[in-house]
């Protein structure tokens, strides 16, 4: 199964996220070679007409002014992916940079870019081969495009720099040699055209995106799931309590978790908690269980106000993907040269800042996410806001052992520690190039800051689940869980057991992390049906 770029129908975010991973097999559809073939033969009739056209009959960035011949073409476009290749740091993996290089691809396949179709074949072959450039993930100012980041896949098809081939690192010369690809020879415009964009910051967006809306979507049925574990009350989460306060997110996420706590055995309802303070309040109660001796009518912030909280980061993440995918399916790059209209265009459509935007949004909604799971982790270990829980939910040997308690340790830090990353980075301008770039977007680093807050995030929520299904066993166990969170607290447990000795959770941690942001999460996300619950 693969992926063929039809730029008649819009490449979706999930296409290549799939793709990136899974190594797909990468096709450009004949009807869009046609487009790219004139974008080229229109640019070479401009420079056989003497046109001024930038990067093609002038130089590059601060030296704009500059006159350059047809002639040196080849020297300035090699000089160019040379000189702007600056980044420094460790290498991006190769998914990132397989998402990178489709999300180029797709972006060239618009043909509005003047690249000539067999160096586009070229770039395309590098990718099926699996030569995977070899990309310092820090430097990028992510608005005359990721300049550096592209730079360095360019540099490859020309036969130079580095990449991955079959696990190890090699020269590009040797990748392309190993692979039967003979290097590009670059000519007016084209290495312009490689790095000229946004796909780098598009590339890991892509991929970011997708872990983070499957997160948060199971977050979902982990909330339940708390809700069962924290014996909290399942009225607030009715779809007619939402209905009055019509925000899209806010009713999707509300009737999800009340759809699946419908047959829950854990979770209560207020007319239980109400009834059960009209015999205390009577005097007549003489059986209060331990622990619930401060039953109150209704949840803390943390569980009763999930869908007002959730609500928010569903609908930005909305907002998020359609941004993506607009910029995934742009052209951008400077200049456009359109053979429909027969008319080259200087633009700015490199400039970064939606992605970005899109990113620091991102980053955002993914510490709400952590916030919340941060709350909900205290309540689970303090014995006085858990509905009955032990002390750090240690059942057995209490004082000898100290449960969970160490788990909030990591919790509080990573938790102080994506709210400073989330200071945006998309106003974080500096001026450069002599002032011709003076203000830039830094959407690459707002992008890969955001895939750092999604795995500090995932140790968190993954926290939380462990605690989840740890009162649900102190409870009882699973027999009272709804159908929909019993699967995900049978999966847990395929990966934790219940703890009732002390050992270091670690391990237990990064496989559940694993597990978040893996592809057999999915499984888990159909909510069954139940009671009337149409928002």
């Amino acid at each position: 199964m693969g992926l063929t770029i039809d730029p008649s129908n819009r490449v979706t975010i999930g296409q290549v996220a799939d793709a990136a991973r899974n190594g797909d097999h990468v096709a450009i559809d004949e009807r869009a070679w046609a487009r790219i073939d004139a974008s080229r033969a229109l640019l070479d009739g401009f420079v056989d007409d003497g046109r001024i056209i930038y990067g093609v009959t002038t130089s590059v960035g601060g030296f704009a002014d500059r006159f350059v011949p047809a002639s040196d073409a080849q020297q300035l476009q090699e000089n160019l992916i040379q000189a702007v290749a600056t980044n420094v740091g460790s290498y991006l993996d190769e998914k990132t940079t397989r998402a990178i290089m489709i999300s180029r691809l797709v972006s060239l396949s618009l043909g509005n870019s003047a690249i000539r179709p067999e160096n586009l074949r070229i770039y395309l072959a590098i990718l099926n081969a699996g030569i995977v450039p070899c990309i310092p993930e820090k430097g990028s100012l992510g608005t005359s495009g990721d300049l550096g980041p592209l730079a360095y896949v360019a540099m490859v098809s020309t036969g130079k720099w580095k990449a991955y081939h079959n696990g190890e690192i090699v020269s590009g010369a040797e990748a392309l040699q190993r692979a039967g690809i003979e290097s590009a020879n670059l000519s007016y415009k084209e290495g312009l055209a490689m790095i000229n964009g946004t796909s780098g910051m598009v590339g890991i967006a892509v991929l970011t995106y997708s872990s983070a809306r499957a997160l948060v979507d199971i977050y979902h049925a982990i909330t339940a799931l708390s809700v069962e574990g924290l014996a909290g009350i399942v009225d607030p989460f009715r779809p007619e309590v939402h209905r009055v306060k019509p925000h899209r997110g806010q009713l999707a996420s509300a009737n999800t978790i009340f759809k699946g706590l419908h047959d829950s055995k854990m979770a209560r309802s207020e007319s239980d908690i109400e009834a059960e303070l009209a015999v205390r309040r009577a005097g007549r109660s003489h059986t209060v269980p331990a622990g619930t001796e401060k039953l109150a009518i209704e949840d803390a912030y943390s569980i009763r106000c999930t869908p007002q909280i959730l609500g928010p980061v569903l609908d930005s993440l909305d907002w998020i993907e359609t941004t993506i995918e607009n910029e995934l399916n742009s052209t951008s790059d400077n200049p456009i040269v359109l053979p429909d209209i027969g008319r080259a265009f200087h633009n700015g459509h490199f400039h970064g800042q939606y992605i970005s935007m899109a990113m620091d949004h991102l980053a955002i909604a993914l510490t709400t996410v952590t916030n919340l799971a941060n709350r909900r982790v205290d309540r689970f270990l303090d014995q006085s806001n858990s509905n009955g829980l032990p002390a750090f939910l240690c059942q057995e040997n209490p004082g000898l052992r100290l449960g969970l308690m160490g788990g909030q340790f990591m919790t509080a830090s990573v938790t102080a520690e994506n709210r400073a990353l989330t200071v945006p980075m998309s106003i974080q301008s500096l001026s450069t190039t002599a002032d011709f770039q003076d203000i830039v977007s830094f959407g690459f680093v707002a992008a890969r800051r955001a895939r750092e807050i999604l795995r500090n995030t995932v140790y968190v929520v993954a926290f939380e689940l462990m605690c989840a299904c740890q009162a649900v066993d102190i409870r009882g166990g699973a027999a009272g869980l709804s159908s929909w969170t019993r699967v995900l607290y049978e999966k847990v447990r395929e990966i934790v057991p219940y703890l009732d000795q002390d050992v270091t959770i670690t391990d237990y941690l990064e496989a559940l992390a694993e597990f978040l942001l893996g592809d057999e999460v999915s499984t888990l996300l159909t909510v069954p049906s139940g009671g009337d619950v149409d928002a």
